[in-house]
């Protein structure tokens, strides 16, 4: 390159993109942190780019921290975030005691087992105490090849930079489009050179061209940067001239590069070929595989005449390839004995690294390996207690490859197969489970692989064979001796008779190998496959249980099965109250998957116990965790609880465009509960709209057995809906078999939700002259709790009152249902009442809505834990979120609540709509 005027290396063609990462750097400098993922072929500039960066933030006085991906070390946990903070290791005593503990775990220094989001946020707070004595630029080069968990934690940095003085870039070339992808990182993508700036490139590197070289030149590097400096060093050789004109440009690159590989002395052809099996090692070991390469002795400047070639470099006391294509050229030239000899010789040299050693000594043999596969077998184990599942995968798989027992194969690939359904890596998950074979192990091996397959790929969620098969599958395990595994298998098949609304019949199965498998009575298992496998027919047995039942607490996944048992049943009062326990412990172990999962039913059932301001809250960090987490569907089932929140609320447009989401999801398909909850959304929303014709259209739908949108227990949950429709539309005689149904069902079901339903229902379709009895026996059930019932029954029987005259008299339900729907935020039922409060001649007008229920989902959870006297480290470790992240949402909570300290959050939190929470 030419020299620009402070004699740096010219960078031609890319003034966007170089405007690009200016910007980045100038906000990160500016407190407004961003990253950058920069996409491209191999040799299109990537590095360029990023070397640029690094100048321009050194110059601008930013510490540069960087990490390099390699493929050596790929398979290593954490091996790329080790090298990425390496100069801030010191600093690890900035953190408190937890997330220090976390991340010396993650690192292999303490026993303890991390989870992936305290990770992050340890990096997070380590990153930012930095940053805040001077703004850092992260880069990470050749980031496709940094180890899974590396990746993951980048990312998770990544979307948390908004209010931190750091900038972050990442390069990852064009093949590997899944990396760093669909994480809400901005993308620059790196296309060739235009003929402009292409000939600026060549006339730098290679100024006394012939013109008809010269455009020979031009015409096969198509605009490629790195062609455009490595061909024209072809040309002596004459080597551009042999290489066959049809190659894509990156195998005439690597050609070229094994050329000049080959033309190097012996002993320099040594040492750069054992350095291309791991550019990681240190050098004795590197100088011991070049010696049994060539039988003598090598010494240190043996790579000078590889340095002078241009294949390595030394930047950064490193000694690296010039660029990653050189390392691949280098090493698929090698044969492949001296290959494998070289990783023995490695694998010999890194006794004190055993996971290193284990990865080389896998690519060391050929055919089976009994001790190889036990060593991968024992680094992917060590990778768990790391919490690096994705390393553990990949160990686990390899294993496999190297074992010659065909049950401990099956073994092998299954138990990575569970490993990669837990990170949702469908894809990967079904390659595991296709190469297992069920046959060569024992019943725990399939009863793995069923549970691995119906997590990635469910098929139809109401074929009662899948359910036979898990409970088959399960009836083996248990008399096997592995009793917790029959009891998940029991669980899954369970849970698709409640998800699937399946007959009582298809459950009794479930319950019938319930009964077999010798689990406690009170086992929170035990009362969660029974109320998801036959809800109406043990329901009466289960409510009175949970009613007495003393949980231990500290139990989080049992609190979680006990909170849906509760739900399923209706007895929404202690199914929020065990899965709020159960989130509190989830959030406390960083187990965001399953806080997104209890989060988004938790949020669902408080809809109708009031604290919406919380519910909101709630159901959109459900949904953004399981994005970030990927398991999609339950992104799917948080859009639905959200759809039904706005169209209670009154925000149709917001419920329908929700609703339709959720309905157009092929994730949906089968799953009624979902179907069914966005459905009755829709419903809730013609209702609000005016519409009630349409509203009983899609409200009916839901109690059609044969309809995609029925399920048997939520669909009593719609009644008061449907009841309000019908009415509205003069259409009650269409409903009165549906409510005549659910009558019979709550005879024999003494669910709170369907009887607090039902009861409305019947007292809004009642003819005049019975309803007054039908409202007095809705309002004796206990409504303490039930604040939307209890408003609705008020607007209902204030409304009732005034049809029939008794004006004073019903003013006094219509101001109880008015104040309550407007402590809700309940819009359109709060200007209902308004309007029958004006027809009994009393003027109301609606509530303004004040600046302080604008705040965002996590401005509010940040002001509730706060008001409950939080630190902003510990807000932070909740919400995983920095603590300078919750200074900021403070910063702006204040004004937006009026006030100006923080002990005064509480009282101006309780002037929300409930309490907030």
């Amino acid at each position: 390159m030419v020299q620009s005027g402070d004699g740096r290396p010219a960078v031609h063609g890319r003034h966007d993109e170089l405007a690009a990462v200016a910007r980045l750097l100038a906000e990160g400098r500016a407190g407004r942190g961003a990253a950058l993922v920069v996409r491209g072929q191999a040799g299109i500039g990537k590095s360029v780019l990023l070397s640029a960066a690094r100048r321009c933030a050194t110059d601008a006085g930013m510490l540069v921290l960087a990490a390099s991906g390699a493929e050596a070390e790929s398979a290593l946990p954490f091996a790329g975030l080790h090298q990425l903070l390496a100069p801030l290791l010191d600093d690890l005593s900035s953190l408190t005691p937890r997330l220090r503990g976390t991340l010396r775990g993650a690192f292999g220094q303490e026993g303890t087992r991390p989870d992936l989001f305290t990770i992050g946020l340890s990096v997070l707070e380590l990153l930012g105490e930095r940053a805040a004595r001077t703004p850092l630029l992260i880069v990470a080069e050749d980031a496709h090849w940094l180890d899974p968990e590396t990746l993951d934690v980048l990312v998770f940095v990544a979307r948390r930079l908004a209010v931190e003085p750091i900038a972050a870039i990442m390069a990852v070339r064009a093949p590997h489009a899944d990396v760093l992808a669909g994480a809400g990182i901005g993308q620059l993508h790196l296309g060739a050179l235009d003929d402009d700036a292409a000939g600026r490139v060549l006339a730098d590197h290679a100024p006394g061209l012939p013109p008809g070289l010269r455009n020979r030149i031009l015409t096969e590097a198509a605009g490629n940067p790195l062609a455009l400096v490595e061909l024209p060093r072809c040309v002596t050789s004459g080597s551009l001239d042999e290489l066959p004109e049809l190659l894509p440009l990156n195998e005439r690159l690597e050609g070229a590069f094994a050329d000049r590989f080959g033309q190097l002395p012996a002993p320099t052809r040594a040492v750069v070929a054992a350095f291309s099996a791991d550019t990681t090692c240190r050098l004795p070991a590197v100088l011991a595989a070049a010696r049994a390469l060539i039988g003598t002795d090598v010494a240190v400047d043996s790579f000078q005449p590889a340095i002078d070639a241009g294949l390595l470099q030394i930047q950064g006391r490193r000694l690296q390839f010039r660029h990653p294509l050189m390392r691949s050229a280098v090493y698929r030239s090698v044969s492949d004995f001296a290959r494998l000899t070289v990783h023995s010789v490695l694998a010999d040299a890194l006794a004190h690294d055993p996971d290193r050693r284990a990865w080389h000594r896998s690519a060391a043999i050929l055919g089976p390996d009994e001790g190889a596969s036990a060593e991968l077998e024992a680094a992917a184990a060590r990778a768990l207690e790391r919490g690096a599942l994705g390393v553990a995968v990949a160990d686990l798989d390899r294993a496999a490859d190297l074992t010659d027992g065909p049950a401990r194969r099956s073994s092998l690939l299954l138990r990575a197969a569970e490993l990669a359904s837990q990170l949702h890596d469908r894809t990967v998950a079904v390659q595991l489970a296709a190469k297992a074979d069920p046959a060569a192990g024992g019943p725990a091996d399939r009863g793995r692989l069923a549970l691995v397959r119906d997590i990635v790929d469910p098929g139809d969620m109401g074929d009662p064979g899948r359910i036979d098969l898990l409970c088959d599958l399960a009836v083996e395990a248990h008399a096997a001796g592995d009793t917790d595994l029959g009891a998940l298998l029991c669980w899954r098949a369970a849970s698709r008779c409640w998800w699937a609304s399946l007959p009582p019949e298809v459950g009794a199965r479930v319950t019938a190998v319930l009964g077999k498998l010798g689990l406690a009575d009170d086992d929170p298992r035990t009362v969660a496959i029974a109320a998801y496998a036959q809800s109406e027919a043990l329901g009466a047995a289960i409510l009175r249980q949970l009613s007495t039942l003393v949980p231990d607490r500290a139990d989080i996944d049992g609190m979680r099965s006990l909170g849906g048992a509760a739900l399923v049943l209706g007895d929404f009062v202690t199914a929020s109250s065990f899965m709020a326990t159960a989130a509190a412990g989830y959030r406390a172990g960083g187990r965001a998957a399953l806080l997104a999962r209890t989060l988004s039913s938790a949020g669902y059932v408080r809809l109708w116990l009031g604290r919406w301001p919380a519910v909101r809250a709630d159901l959109e960090e459900a949904e953004a965790l399981a994005e970030e987490t990927g398991d999609h569907f339950w992104v799917v089932a948080a859009r639905a609880a959200r759809a039904m929140h706005e169209a209670m609320c009154g925000d149709s447009d917001a419920a329908l465009r929700l609703a339709d989401q959720v309905l157009s999801s092929p994730l949906a398909a089968g799953v009624r509960f979902a179907t069914q909850a966005a459905q009755h959304a829709r419903g809730v929303a013609a209702n609000a709209a005016g519409h009630h014709d349409e509203a009983l259209d899609l409200l009916v739908r839901t109690f059609d057995p044969q309809d995609a949108t029925f399920h048997l227990d939520m669909s009593g949950w719609a009644l008061p809906d449907l009841a309000d429709a019908a009415v509205r539309s003069g259409r009650q005689d269409e409903i009165r078999g549906i409510v005549a149904r659910a009558a019979e069902r709550a005879a024999r079901f003494p669910s709170p939700m369907l009887h607090h339903s039902l009861a409305y229902a019947v007292a809004v379709l009642a003819p005049e002259g019975e309803a007054g009895g039908r409202f007095a026996e809705a309002f004796a059930l206990d409504l303490g709790a039930w604040p939307v019932h209890r408003a609705r029954l008020n607007l209902a029987y204030g409304a009732w009152l005034r049809r029939r005259r008794h004006i004073l008299e019903s003013r006094v339900p219509l101001r109880i249902a008015r104040d309550g729907f407007e402590a809700l935020g309940a819009v359109v039922w709060g200007r209902l009442a308004r309007e029958e409060l004006r027809a009994a001649g009393e003027e109301s007008a609606g509530r303004a809505v004040p600046s302080r229920e604008q705040l965002t989902a996590q401005e509010l959870q940040t002001a509730m834990l706060a008001a409950a006297g939080l630190s902003n480290r510990e807000i932070g470790q909740r919400l995983f979120v920095s603590h300078r992240t919750v200074s900021s949402h403070l910063y702006r909570i204040f004004p937006k609540l009026g006030i100006t300290a923080r002990s005064q959050l509480r009282e101006a939190l309780a002037a929300l709509p409930h309490g907030a929470g």
